[in-house]
């Protein structure tokens, strides 16, 4: 029964490691969603998933409360030469 429960522990512990809703930025660079707290346009809607609010084409990072968590990106500038 032990070895049972080790194994679940293990399970919890990779899925809650492995769903980690902080600083995804999928198909965005880190840059673009390097976004001040207080600059951050909301891009989703109450409940809105990590998966869902990339979908949108939107930064999610929810480590810091008060703040929409699915926000607009930053614009990359474009070089002109």
């Amino acid at each position: 029964m032990e070895a049972r429960t080790f194994w679940l522990l293990v399970v919890v512990v990779l899925a809650l490691g492995s769903s980690s809703s902080t600083g995804q930025y999928v198909g965005l660079s880190a840059n673009q969603c390097a976004v001040p707290a207080k600059d951050r346009v909301d891009c989703g809607y109450p409940e809105v998933t990590p998966e869902q609010c990339n979908n949108r084409g939107c930064c999610f990072d929810s480590s810091i409360h008060g703040v929409p968590w699915c926000f607009k990106p930053l614009q990359e500038a474009e070089c002109t030469f």
